[in-house]
C-alpha cells in the first residue's frame, strides 16, 4: 500500500479497491474468505492473530462438533474439505464417534496443523491476509459501508471495498456501523460464561479407560455405551462429578461447575479440558475481557492440582498451554432481516433461502453458575435449517454477518455458535459477497437461488426441498 495523504492524524491509503473485505479470520471468516475468493473476487481479511482458525487455534476449542445428524452428515463443502486436507496430512482423524454420546461424532484435530491448512486455502484462493491487525472503526455514507481504519505494524490506515463482512464474533463492524444488535439472553441480558481451555499431553488413557470401565455407573453418558470408547480413536470424557464436588466443598475449586468435560485430540494422550467456568463478563468489553483472562488462568490453575490429584491418568501429564486467549461463546447478536429463533429449531422450519444446515443441540451454559441445559432436536437424526436473511440487516445494503454475531435469539445462537455450523455459514456469506460485489451491489438484491446453486458448486450439503 501506498500512502497517499494524511489526514487528522489517520494515513489513508488508496492504492487498493477490494471486492471483499472480511473481519476477523475465525473459522466464518477464512471460509468467507476462501468461498469468495473461489468465486472470483478479490478478497481481503484482517485478523488480529497472527494465524487463522479463530477459537480451534486461538482459544484451544476442540473437537469440532458437530458435522452430523445421527448418522446423516449435514455439513460438507468447505468444512469437510478442510478437514479432508488435515487428514491427508495426519492432521485429524476425521469424523469419530463422541464417546460422551452428546452428538453422534466429533472430529479432533491438530491446531498447528489446521494453521497451515488455512493458510495454504487462503492462499490458493488468492486471498489477501493482514495478520496482527486490529480493526478501529468504520465509516459509513449513504446506508454503505465506505472503510475500515484498522491499527497494525504500518500504523492506523483505512482500507476500502465493495461489500464487507463482518466475522469478528462480536459484531464489532456491524455494531460499529450503528446497525441495532443485541447482547444475551432477553431476560436480562446475561451471557453465557467464558471457558479458558487448557492442553496436557502425556495423559495416560489406558489407566483413565480402566477407571471408568471399574465405575462406569458414575459417568450417565458411558454407562450403556461402553463399546464406544474401544471404537472411537479419540476419547471423550464428561464426568467425576463426585470428585469435582467433593474438591468444591473443600475449597479446592472456587467455581461453579458440575462435571470435567474433556477431549481427546487427534494425538494420543493428548486432551482438552474445557471446564472452567468464568460469569457475567463481557466479550465486548476490554476491561471485561481482561479480567476473564486473569480469572479464567486462576480457574486452570486450581484444575491443575486437582487434575493431578484426583484423575487417574493425569499424575504425569504434562500441561502445554492455557487459552491461548479466553473462549467467549456469545456476546453481541445482529438484528437482521430474520431473527432465528428456538422454535425454528425445534420445529425445524424450512426456509425458501436456506443456506446452511446443523443438528448441533441448542447448548446453554448457565449464565449464573452451574449447569447446562440443552434443548435436543425431537427425534434423533434430524436437523434445523439457516436462512440467507439472518446474515442481512435493512441499515446497509454491503454487509454480511457470519459465524456466531448472526441474527439470532439468545437460544436459537446456542445452537449456531459451533465451528462447523459458523463455518457453514461463513461459506454461504463469502459467495454472497462475492455474488454482491461483482452482480448486484446490494445483499438484499442478491438472487438466492444462485447462491443456493453456488453453495451447491462448492460443496455444501443443502436439502432440495427446502428451496426452489
Amino acid at each position: 500500500m501506498i500512502c497517499l495523504f494524511e489526514e487528522g492524524g489517520i494515513i489513508i491509503f488508496y492504492e487498493e479497491v477490494f471486492d471483499v473485505i472480511i473481519g476477523g479470520g475465525g473459522v466464518s471468516g477464512a471460509l468467507a474468505a476462501i468461498a469468495a475468493g473461489r468465486s472470483g473476487a478479490k478478497v481481503l481479511i484482517i485478523e488480529q492473530s497472527g494465524y487463522l482458525g479463530g477459537s480451534l487455534t486461538g482459544a484451544g476449542v476442540g473437537p469440532m462438533m458437530t458435522f452430523h445428524a445421527g448418522e446423516k452428515q449435514v455439513i460438507k463443502g468447505l468444512p469437510e474439505e478442510i478437514v479432508q486436507n488435515m487428514v491427508k496430512r495426519g492432521f485429524s482423524a476425521g469424523h469419530v464417534k463422541d464417546t460422551t454420546r452428546y452428538v453422534s461424532y466429533v472430529t479432533p484435530f491438530s491446531s498447528e496443523g489446521l494453521k497451515l491448512i488455512l493458510d495454504e486455502m487462503t492462499r490458493e484462493a488468492n486471498v489477501k491476509v493482514l495478520y496482527h491487525t486490529f480493526l478501529g472503526a468504520v465509516r459509513t455514507e449513504g446506508g454503505r459501508i465506505a472503510s475500515l481504519t484498522v491499527c497494525n505494524k504500518d500504523g492506523l490506515n483505512q482500507v476500502k471495498g465493495k461489500v464487507f463482512v463482518d466475522a469478528t464474533g462480536d459484531g464489532d463492524i456491524a455494531a460499529w456501523a450503528g446497525v441495532p444488535m443485541t447482547k444475551g439472553r432477553e431476560v436480562d441480558g446475561a451471557t453465557q460464561p467464558m471457558t479458558m481451555n487448557m492442553k496436557y499431553c502425556n495423559v495416560d488413557t489406558n489407566k483413565l479407560k480402566k477407571h471408568i470401565i471399574s465405575n462406569v455407573g458414575e459417568f450417565d453418558r458411558l454407562k450403556d455405551n461402553q463399546d464406544l470408547m474401544n471404537l472411537s480413536t479419540s476419547f471423550c470424557v464428561a464426568g467425576f462429578k463426585e470428585e469435582f464436588k467433593a474438591a468444591r466443598e473443600r475449597k479446592e475449586i472456587g467455581f461453579d461447575r458440575e462435571e470435567l468435560l474433556f477431549f481427546e485430540t487427534n494425538r494420543p494422550g493428548e486432551y482438552i479440558i474445557n471446564t472452567s467456568r468464568i460469569l457475567e463478563k463481557d466479550g465486548t468489553d476490554a476491561e471485561s475481557l481482561s479480567e476473564a483472562e486473569i480469572i479464567g488462568r486462576r480457574q486452570c490453575a486450581q484444575l491443575d492440582i486437582f487434575l493431578r490429584k484426583h484423575i487417574p491418568g493425569f499424575e504425569n501429564a504434562l500441561l502445554e498451554y492455557t487459552g491461548p486467549s479466553v473462549g467467549v461463546r456469545g456476546s453481541r447478536q445482529l438484528v437482521g432481516d430474520y431473527t432465528l429463533t428456538a422454535e425454528d429449531i425445534l420445529s425445524r422450519k424450512e426456509f425458501e433461502t436456506t443456506i446452511a444446515h446443523s443438528a448441533y443441540p441448542i447448548d446453554i451454559h448457565n449464565p449464573k453458575g452451574a449447569g447446562t441445559n440443552s434443548m435436543f432436536l425431537s427425534e434423533k437424526g434430524t436437523y434445523y435449517s439457516i436462512p440467507y436473511e439472518v446474515m442481512t440487516c435493512k441499515e446497509l445494503s454491503n454487509l454480511l454477518v457470519v459465524g456466531r454475531c448472526i441474527s439470532a435469539t439468545f437460544e436459537a445462537q446456542a445452537a449456531i455458535r459451533v465451528t462447523p455450523t459458523a463455518g457453514a455459514i461463513g461459506q454461504a456469506g463469502g459467495i454472497a459477497a462475492a455474488l454482491c460485489a461483482l452482480e448486484y451491489d446490494d445483499v438484499h438484491k442478491v438472487n438466492v437461488s444462485k447462491l443456493q446453486e453456488e453453495l451447491l458448486k462448492q460443496g455444501a450439503y443443502l436439502e432440495r426441498k427446502t428451496y426452489k
